[in-house]
């Protein structure tokens, strides 16, 4: 149950160049000429791994697409506004590169569940392929140079996404929030920086690199979330042990509304399907993934019904966002447990 606590580990490194002023006052022609020096260094490479990649400028892609990839985790908010920007993005949209965000590069890699381990060899694995070509922005006693001082050191940020509904509706997160500052951590919401935590869902990441090595940064990661884990499961059973049946009754009032439900918005399915999770997780919802509830977390969001259905009114979306999940229950063979009957 542990491991679906934690939904993903992600892993970014920003990096800059030597011989350009920080995105912010670089200028367009700048900004254009070091997009086309990234592209080249990571395209050009001997290592095959680039050849899994496709490369998109910012200018060139609708603002619906651009929400998309926000809704992936692929692209920051904050770069969604400029133009003079770019991506560069793995077929199976588990790892991006981002060119003149906040940093002329922000290497982001994602992993299922805790491992951050992994989701750092990826990204370090990119950042070599780009070093080889490429003058980085270094001080031997600071470390990687970064536009946010807070970042320079490693340049590194390692951030884990959790599912937190019984610490959320037991009111304890702003006791995590306190603990996690207290480790020179800060939890934000499903999209980071200045987001909320919809259905339920936040991330933990590091706040400063310099002095912190990328392992060190990994463990302190890695312990701060399992104690956290730790929490959520506590609360959960002390929910379950005190109020067993209002869960129970929560939990299947949310599947019935997602099966069906006419009109729906994305905070209200978002809200249902947290309370699915926490069904198939406690055993009460069977023949039922995990992995399928958090695919329509990321299906359900406004851009991906918007490409989904071609829709541009919001009112649409939201008929179309319930009927997506209806059919999408109905193709599930779904078990329920009766508790009157263990």
């Amino acid at each position: 149950m542990g491991n679906d606590v934690i939904i993903k580990s992600r892993v970014r490194l920003a990096r800059n160049l030597n011989d350009y002023l920080f995105p912010h006052i670089l200028g367009r022609t700048k900004s254009l000429e070091l997009i086309e020096k990234v592209k080249e260094a990571f395209f050009e490479s001997e290592d095959k791994f680039s050849e899994e990649f496709d490369f998109y400028k910012m200018e060139d892609m609708g603002e619906v697409m651009k929400l998309s990839l926000v809704e992936d985790h692929l692209i920051s908010p904050d770069i969604v506004e400029k133009d003079d920007a770019a991506v560069i993005i793995n077929k199976d949209r588990s790892v991006s590169i981002m060119i003149n965000e906040e940093d002329h590069i922000r290497i982001q890699t994602m992993s299922d569940g805790l491992n951050l381990e992994n989701a750092y060899e990826t990204a370090s694995r990119i950042d070599d392929i780009l070093e080889e070509k490429l003058n980085y922005a270094f001080d031997i006693h600071l470390g990687y140079l970064t536009t946010c001082p807070i970042n320079t050191g490693t340049g590194m940020k390692a951030s884990v996404m959790m599912h937190l509904p019984a610490l959320t509706s037991l009111k304890y997160m702003s006791q995590v929030h306190k603990v996690s500052a207290e480790s020179g951590m800060k939890v934000r919401g499903i999209y980071g920086e200045r987001t909320e935590a919809l259905g339920n869902i936040y991330q933990l990441s590091n706040q400063l690199t310099l002095g912190k090595t990328e392992n060190s940064i990994i463990e302190d990661i890695t312990q701060v979330s399992e104690e956290i884990v730790s929490k959520e499961l506590q609360a959960r059973s002390m929910i379950q042990n005190t109020k067993g049946i209002e869960m129970e009754d929560q939990v299947y009032r949310a599947l019935g509304i997602l099966q069906n439900a006419r009109v729906i918005d994305t905070k209200e399915a978002m809200k249902h399907l947290s309370s699915v999770k926490v069904g198939i997780e406690m055993g009460y919802i069977q023949n039922l993934n995990i992995s399928d509830i958090d695919g329509l977390m990321i299906e359900i969001q406004p851009a991906h019904q918007s490409i989904m259905f071609e829709l541009e009114e919001i009112s649409n979306r939201d008929v179309n966002r319930a009927k997506y999940i209806r059919e999408t229950f109905e193709k599930l063979k779904i078990g329920v447990m009766d508790s009157e009957l263990q």
